[in-house]
Parts: structure tokens; C-alpha cells; sequence
């Protein structure tokens, strides 16, 4: 656990006692703050209080001794409105900030001693955090990764030289963390999600330009025009910026060449590795991913070498084009965390002949953003609440069917894969949908169809 002590004997209020709020909750307490704390669940109330924390409503307190508000990233900070508890700290001028925020404080205490990377971006981040732990870790260094992938930031290891701490950074948490403040910081690539939580399209941006702007080198897919808007205004005030892009040549940057990863500097380019045959990296969005991840780690120093080993040894992550299974010619495929369409398009795009099980709760635009890739779906099985709307957009284009949960769709899916002539047919969930209509969370989700997938008679395991 990183302990916080920069409030020590303080008083601080802190709502959202998750997984993350929890551990921040005793990395304060650890630090000696006097912290009061809230959930609105009475079940995190008592796990609160099973761990020796103070639980007080937050309605109840004096505000005005109140110094700061540790808000968990999942409430509600501005969009649709203000959580109750911010209006509180809002009226009492106490400022409301998150675990990161905490995390980049401390650290800086602490002489800053640890490289610290921020990922951030709509699509790709977690998968560019797992890969640059990965690279990290193969190559001999010290790595912790969590914040908004795996473990909560504040509950990794202590602070301490040469040690790498990789961290996926949401928009939530940006918004919670104004002084972040990291030695290398990635925006993979924008396109509308979370407005529900941000109002407009332009304020989500503006968010994740804070990261990369704050950063001491900036890493930024140039594949999307708002981040390529953001990669010149950020280098135009003077900041290092790393260009990245799996669409295109660079003159300066790190770009994908068919399956070929370049560094070009001052238009000399080098080929750092080639990523064809590694099944975890498979794909475009894959490229852009690991010129990322390698545009990063070559900003704390590792060899071109280095790199090509650890990407060669990439596991890839789990719930994101996570290959489960296979049955003859049969390819099961779990990309759970597609959780919009510009994340399933990049799955689409992947394989030719899909069998698709989509849907869940429904996002913005459906998926009519997808139609260029209807041509590689042999047939679609849809699940849950967008079953009639992804029905509606897939009629006379599409063969589907209703198959209401994903036990029916994985069933349905199978047994005409495997009756498909094609060379490597795919059965991909990919919902291009949140998980809250069937499931917890798009990892419940993934889980269950891995499981459903592992259990089917024959099936063999995936290698890498």
C-alpha cells in the first residue's frame, strides 16, 4: 500500500467505499488524516467499518473543517448533476479530488523518485497498460500497474527508485486528479463515450488533453482528428510530443507498417519489431497499441531488443480479443470489454468470418457505425435490452437471430460455426455494449462466456 500521509491529523469526508474507495480510504488512515467516509449501500458501510474506518453520514458533518472531499471515480462529479456530497463540499469550498490526485501528491512528496506512466484514451488503454507492465517487467524492471485496470493505484507498492508504476487513468479520474503530473503520458485515441458523465464532447477531450499536456513526454495517437488536434497544440506550447499511428507513415514517431513496428526520428525510421504471428497484438487496434506501449518504454530508456522479447511473450489481456478456445477449425474469441461500437469495430475487423453474439445495454448510435464490417458476419445471436434496436439496424443486411442470453447465443453460434465452410470460423463476443442489463460488469460477463466456452466438449486451449 502507498501511504498518504499529506493529511495527516486533517479532516477529510470521503464518498464511494468501492474497490478503489476502500483502499484509498486506508492509505489515508494510514497516513494519519482524520477521515470520515460514506457509501450510500449499506453493505460497503459495513465493510468500511469491518476494516476500522469511521463511517459518519456526510449530511451530518461540519463542512466547513472539512479540507477536501476523496470522491470515488464512479459518482457523478458534474453530469447529469452533482453527486449530493459535492454539492456539499462545493457550498463549504473544499476541493473534491480522487485517489490519482493522491497518488501524483504523494509521489511528488516523496522526491518523485518512481517513473510514473498515465494511459488514457476512449479505446486501447487497457491493453496498452497491461503491455507496457509487460515490457517492462521482461525486461528486468521493476513494475506496478493498477488504477482504473487491476488493483486500485493506492494500494500498489510503496514508492521507491526504479520503480515504474504504470497506471490506466479513466476520464472520471483525470477529472478528479488536477495536478497529475506523469513522466510519460498516453491518449491512444478519442471518439464519443461517457458524455453522460461529461455533457459534451468537448469538455470529455478536454480532459484526457490535461493528462498528456501535464506529461513530460507525451505520447498521442495522431488516427483520430481530436487527438491529432491535441498532438499539435500540445507541441506547439512547447511539450515533447510522440506522435503514434497504425494508419500512416511518420516522419517523427512510432508508427505501424503493415505488422512492422517503426521509431522514425528526423526521418530516419528503424523497425523496433514485427508483431505478425504474436495473436495476442493481433489486429490494426493492436498496432496502434503497441506503438504505444513502445513509443512509451523507449521514453524510459529500453533497448529495441528488449522490446521485440517482451512483445513476442505478450499474453494479452483478458475480456479484449481474448482468444478462449478452439474446436477444429473454430476460433471462440471473448472481447467482452468492447462496451461501445469504435471498440467492436476494431474486433470486426480482426477476422473474416464472424459469428457475432452482440448486444447488452445499448450505447448512443447502436451500431450502425458498423456497417462497413457487415460483410465479414456470417450471422449475429443477440442478447439483452438492445436485441430489438441492433435488430432493427441488421434486418435484410445481416442474418441474426434473437437469442436472448449468451448461453443460447454461444450455443446457436457454435453449432453453425462449426457447420461453416470457411478456413477459421470465429465465434466473437464482442457486444459493443455495457454489461448492466444481464450482468455486474463487462469482466462478469467475459468470465461466464470463457467459462461456457471452456466447457463445451473438444475444446482446446489458445496459445499466444
Amino acid at each position: 500500500m502507498i501511504t498518504v500521509d499529506l493529511f495527516r491529523d486533517r479532516a477529510l469526508a470521503l464518498f464511494g467505499l468501492g474497490g478503489s474507495g476502500l483502499a484509498t480510504a486506508e492509505a489515508l488512515a494510514a497516513g494519519g488524516a482524520h477521515l470520515r467516509v460514506w457509501d450510500d449501500a449499506e453493505a460497503a458501510r459495513a465493510a468500511a467499518a469491518a476494516r476500522g474506518l469511521e463511517v459518519v453520514a456526510l449530511g451530518e458533518i461540519t463542512w466547513r473543517e472539512v479540507e477536501a472531499l476523496i470522491l470515488a471515480p464512479g459518482v457523478p462529479l458534474t453530469h447529469p448533476e452533482p453527486h449530493w456530497s459535492v454539492r456539499l463540499a462545493h457550498a463549504a469550498h473544499a476541493p473534491v479530488i480522487g485517489d490519482i490526485e493522491l497518488f501524483a501528491r504523494q509521489r511528488r512528496a516523496e522526491g518523485a523518485v518512481s517513473p510514473f506512466v498515465a494511459v488514457t484514451g476512449t479505446n486501447g488503454k487497457s491493453t496498452t497498460t497491461a503491455l507496457i507492465d509487460h515490457l517492462l517487467r521482461a525486461a528486468g524492471r521493476d513494475s506496478q500497474m493498477g488504477g482504473n485496470i487491476g488493483r486500485a493505484v493506492l494500494s500498489l507498492e510503496p514508492f521507491a527508485p526504479g520503480r515504474t508504476y504504470v497506471v490506466e487513468c479513466s476520464s472520471f479520474q483525470i477529472d478528479l486528479a488536477p495536478s497529475i503530473d506523469p513522466t510519460v503520458g498516453i491518449l491512444t485515441n478519442l471518439s464519443p463515450d461517457h458524455l453522460d458523465r461529461h455533457g459534451t464532447m468537448a469538455a470529455y477531450a478536454a480532459i484526457k488533453e490535461r493528462l498528456v499536456e501535464a506529461s513530460g513526454t507525451a505520447v498521442v495517437g495522431v488516427d483520430d482528428p481530436l487527438s491529432e488536434e491535441i498532438a499539435s497544440r500540445v507541441a506547439a506550447e512547447g511539450h515533447p510530443v510522440v506522435r503514434i499511428s497504425a494508419t500512416r507513415a511518420l516522419a517523427d514517431g512510432v508508427f505501424a507498417d503493415d505488422t512492422k513496428i517503426v521509431e522514425a526520428k528526423d526521418g530516419a525510421a528503424t523497425v523496433i519489431a514485427d508483431i505478425a504471428g504474436i495473436g495476442s497484438l493481433r489486429g490494426r487496434h493492436n498496432a496502434q497499441n503497441a506503438c504505444a506501449a513502445v513509443a512509451a518504454v523507449r521514453a524510459l530508456g529500453l533497448e529495441a531488443g528488449e522490446i521485440a522479447a517482451g512483445l513476442a511473450t505478450f499474453p494479452g489481456l483478458a475480456h479484449r480479443m481474448e482468444q478462449v478456445g478452439r474446436k477444429g477449425r473454430v476460433l471462440f474469441v471473448n472481447d467482452s470489454k468492447a462496451t461501445n461500437a469504435d471498440s467492436t469495430a476494431q474486433a470486426l475487423a480482426s477476422f473474416e468470418r464472424i459469428h457475432w453474439i452482440a448486444g447488452g445495454k445499448p450505447k448512443d448510435g447502436g451500431i450502425t457505425a458498423l456497417d462497413g464490417f457487415f460483410d465479414r458476419i456470417a450471422k449475429a445471436y443477440l442478447i439483452g435490452a438492445a436485441t430489438e434496436d441492433f435488430a432493427a439496424t441488421l434486418d435484410g443486411r445481416v442474418p441474426f437471430e434473437r437469442a436472448g442470453t449468451i448461453e443460447r447465443a454461444l450455443e446457436l453460434a457454435a453449432a453453425e460455426a462449426a457447420a461453416d465452410a470457411a478456413a477459421e470460423p470465429v465465434v466473437l463476443l464482442s457486444p459493443a455494449c455495457a454489461s448492466y442489463d444481464q450482468f455486474k460488469n463487462f469482466e462478469v460477463r467475459g468470465d461466464h462466456f470463457r467459462a461456457l466456452v471452456q466447457a463445451i466438449p473438444g475444446i482446446e486451449g489458445v496459445s499466444a
